[in-house]
């Protein structure tokens, strides 16, 4: 959608030709005008307008009077296809091919947005009214389930328990599972060798490893093999399987895209390659990795097989993860919301209400302490840069010096050098006289 807001050019008046020897006169040139790329005209709004309700109402004649069809989700599916060959044929008659197929395609991306924002504002929604019962109550973020049954009331109960299990089994996960994803990253990555291909073979593969096969490795092996009790530890341990390979292949991707020139300027200067590694290429992927991050504990903290399976369940308090049952929200969540008791169900509801604010918040705090890309400055270091252009822009009043008078009769006086007195006389004179 580009349209150019500017006036069509007027031919320019005759001149007169210069005379020789004479100086050019200047052109009078009027004020510029702005030049607009982009942006939405009333054109492009009342089309998309016109499409949407022609067929709408083109839709809802062949679903309701010629179509044996129904549903709702036909009914909008059949709507967008509709839509999308009215404002083609709108766009046929007022532009030419190529700009109609430039904002169908624009149309089509606009569109797939706001289906997306509209699933997610959906589901966020669906959530909150059906969890808002127990969540306006405050004991449900300070009380735990030790005391509560099942037909107990609304305001008694909560999971603050879920909460800190998820917490402090997430942490684990998360600081076993960084340092190997990014090891191995480097690796495949920097190192490489004969041993790159199996070990990214073995990280994809793992890549698309089901939660519950996790679940039942640590069981085998940590809990049924040696011995060890079901724990907040053996859970996080699941999740380590699940969020290492996510962490290496996306630390992989971004190690790979920072350019090779800024490694050979490290080995230039003499820097090994681990130096070069640890001073160069992970500073430049910070922002990345972060992401990677990210991406892990997004899918860990949502998993219920494997905490199930290795963290066992409890209603009360634990916050010991290497001794004892302790429950997350996940699992709290699937163990509450198949009771056939309303008030059990809206917990649930209100657990994973909970749990989309602590995904939220710790999104959001991973960004933060992934900090600015490389050779981006700050809003500190911004804001410094523009006053010392303000100040360097502003002139500085002359110094005084000494001597001022034999300098004003220096400028009165012709341009002779004979003629002309030393500046330097003055300074004589005081040296010689004592004067200060």
């Amino acid at each position: 959608m580009t349209t150019l807001d500017k006036a069509p050019a007027e031919a320019p008046a005759p001149t007169a030709a210069p005379t020789p020897g004479s100086a050019p006169e200047p052109v009078a040139t009027g004020p510029e005008r702005k030049l607009k790329l982009g942006g939405v005209t009333r054109e492009d709004v009342f089309t998309v307008l016109g499409a949407l309700v022609g067929s709408l109402g083109l839709d809802w004649v062949l679903y309701e009077r010629v179509l044996p069809f129904s549903g709702a989700l036909g009914f909008l599916l059949c709507w967008y296809l509709l839509f999308l060959v009215g404002y083609y044929g709108l766009g046929r008659l007022q532009w030419g091919g190529l700009m109609v197929r430039e904002r169908l395609v624009s149309v089509v991306a606009w569109s797939s947005g706001a289906l997306v924002l509209g699933l997610i504002a959906d589901q966020i929604g669906y959530v909150a009214s059906r969890g808002y019962e127990a969540a306006q109550h405050g004991n449900f973020f300070t009380e735990t389930m030790e005391r509560t049954a099942s037909l107990s009331p609304i305001t008694s109960g909560g999971a603050v328990h879920a909460v800190v299990g998820s917490l402090e089994q997430l942490g684990l996960a998360t600081l076993f599972a960084v340092p190997l994803g990014i090891a191995a990253a480097v690796f495949m990555s920097e190192v490489g060798g004969r041993m790159a291909r199996p070990v990214r073979t073995l990280v994809e593969a793992m890549t698309a490893l089901p939660s519950i096969v996790a679940g039942l490795f640590i069981l085998g092996i940590v809990i049924l093999t040696f011995g060890f009790d079901k724990s907040g530890f053996a859970a996080s341990l699941a999740l380590t399987v699940m969020m290492m390979p996510i962490v290496t292949r996306a630390a992989e991707v971004v190690i790979r895209l920072v350019p090779g020139t800024l490694r050979e300027a490290s080995y230039a200067l003499g820097g090994s390659q681990w130096r070069t590694v640890w001073n160069v290429v992970l500073p430049t992927a910070k922002r990345g990795l972060v992401t990677a991050v990210v991406l892990g504990m997004a899918r860990a903290v949502g998993e219920t097989s494997p905490v199930l399976l290795t963290a066992g369940f409890t209603s009360r308090m634990n916050a010991n993860p290497f001794e004892g049952h302790q429950i997350s929200l996940p699992l709290y969540i699937w163990s509450y919301v198949k009771l056939p008791v309303d008030q059990m169900v809206a917990r649930a509801f209100a657990a994973a209400l909970t749990l989309m604010a602590v995904v939220l918040i710790l999104f959001v705090t991973a960004r933060i302490l992934g900090g600015r890309a490389a050779g981006e400055m700050s809003r500190r270091q911004k804001r410094r840069m523009a006053r010392a252009e303000r100040q360097a822009a502003v002139p500085r009043p002359a110094a005084p010096s000494f001597g001022a008078a034999p300098v004003a009769a220096s400028v009165a006086a012709p341009a002779d050098p004979a003629v002309r007195p030393s500046a330097a006389a003055p300074f004589r004179s005081a040296v010689a006289t004592g004067e200060h």
